[in-house]
């Protein structure tokens, strides 16, 4: 009999090696408390090393900045500046590190330092979208309005215009979970999807847009779980699946530093829509590498996954 595989539950880092290497050379040590007596480097060279090695691949950088800036403890991030205080790394590492730090409901006149991290990060490196990330993510947690938040989503993908973090931080700003509305946010899904080249990730944002549709419903009704169900037979979510498979799964497209998130995205969509056939390959791709997100919206996550993908090896 063959042995049934549990799901392994992928951390932030998703299938990023590199980052995950770094990530485990942060931890065992005093450096996350910030210590580091006798030791033979800078408790913050491993991080530098990474970022030098990502280069100008500002889709990647994104993300392993982001990850580093929910794992580095501020002590680190200081003294990184502190012993470089030029590097543009360190200025755009602690920037976000601290933004991360801000909790949400947070007023506008108790982060206008974390602010201004940000835009001296931004003027460190100017073609960088990480610094301008930064900014939505800290308007995010302030409560600003859409119609604020969008010059500076503009100028993130002015630098970078496809980058699918952007697209999605903005995404969750339009969210009626967020600062927005359910049109806002569909709107946006929409206008994006249609003017996204072929293989871009960003095709999938209407289906992110569903799913936070569902989320958003599903918190609001105590009955809302069930109801939701609903969403994923309407003829709509049947074309964004379709496109989906069709402009990102299916297109020879390089790959993402996030796609093992965007597989797990269309891999629960299509389950929900009960399209085994095309949910097939998608799971076959993905492994046994589940993110907590989307399954966390049905009862016994791992388990819903292990069916789905048991079936996908038969």
């Amino acid at each position: 009999m063959l042995r049934r595989r549990t799901p392994v539950v992928t951390g932030p880092e998703l299938d990023d090696r590199q980052l995950h290497r770094t990530l485990t050379e942060l931890r065992p040590s005093q450096q996350m408390h910030g210590l580091g007596a006798g030791a033979t480097r800078p408790l913050w060279t491993p991080a530098a090393e990474l970022l030098r090695a990502t280069g100008r691949d500002w889709d990647r950088r994104v993300h392993r900045i982001s990850v580093l800036a929910h794992t580095l403890p501020p002590v680190v991030t200081d003294r990184w500046v502190k012993d470089c205080p030029r590097d543009p790394d360190a200025l755009v590492v602690r920037a976000c590190a601290r933004v991360a730090q801000v909790k949400e409901k947070t007023d506008w006149s108790d982060v206008w330092d974390v602010y201004g991290d940000c835009r001296r990060a931004a003027d460190a490196v100017p073609e960088d979208p990480t610094p301008w990330l930064a900014v939505l993510r800290l308007m995010y947690s302030c409560g600003s309005p859409p119609h604020a938040a969008v010059p500076v989503w503009t100028e993130a993908v002015d630098r970078d215009p496809w980058n699918r973090t952007a697209y999605h931080q903005m995404l969750r700003h339009l969210s009626p979970r967020g600062h927005g509305t359910l049109m806002q946010m569909i709107d946006f899904a929409e206008r994006c999807t249609s003017q996204a080249p072929h293989g871009s990730p960003v095709v999938l944002l209407p289906l992110a847009a569903r799913v936070e549709l569902v989320a958003y419903r599903t918190a609001n009704d105590s009955a809302g779980s069930f109801a939701a169900d609903g969403h994923w037979y309407e003829p709509q979510a049947a074309v964004e699946a379709t496109t989906a498979l069709t402009k990102w799964f299916h297109a020879d497209a390089p790959p993402h530093a996030e796609a093992l998130a965007d597989l797990n995205l269309l891999a629960f969509a299509l389950t929900r829509m009960k399209r085994t056939e095309d949910a097939t390959p998608v799971f076959r791709r993905i492994g046994r590498h589940m993110t907590a997100h989307p399954w966390d919206l049905v009862p016994d996550a791992a388990r819903t996954f292990r069916y789905w993908q048991d079936r996908a090896r038969d």
